[in-house]
């Protein structure tokens, strides 16, 4: 399985026994977090993306593909790609993997718009995250 876009991060984390439901697998709101922490902690590398900054990200699309049931307990990687860049946005990509065989469980999009956090509108990606984009 492959994604759109140049890789950009790669994060491990580990499923905890609370991110279970019911039916014995991860819940599939844990997937989303997942993502979330992949991409907080890569704009934070980048210097990007501060509560304090003036401007920053917001998603405005996401989406999953669930391949294979994720159980604890569990070490996985969430890999980031950076695809195709516009004016105020950019796409990005996930893939959740298994730390230790590499299998993927899960195939993860989201749209990110950088906004002004004042005016609460779209304005200008940031230039360090149009070079990392594929296109």
């Amino acid at each position: 399985m492959s994604v759109p876009g140049n890789p950009v991060s790669s994060l491990s984390m580990a499923l905890r026994w609370g991110d279970m439901d019911a039916y014995g697998h991860a819940n599939n709101t844990v997937y989303f977090r997942f993502y979330e922490e992949a991409r907080i902690v890569w704009l934070a590398e980048l210097g990007l993306g501060k509560a304090e900054d003036p401007t920053g990200p917001v998603i405005i699309k996401t989406s999953a593909t669930f391949l294979k049931e994720l159980t604890h307990p569990a070490s996985v990687v969430v890999e980031t790609y950076a695809d195709k860049a516009g004016t105020t946005s950019l796409d990005t990509y996930h893939l959740l993997k298994d730390a230790d065989t590499g299998d993927v469980y899960t195939e993860g999009y989201a749209k990110i718009v950088w906004v002004d956090r004042t005016t609460r509108k779209s304005t200008p990606l940031p230039d360090t995250l149009k070079a990392l984009a594929a296109r």
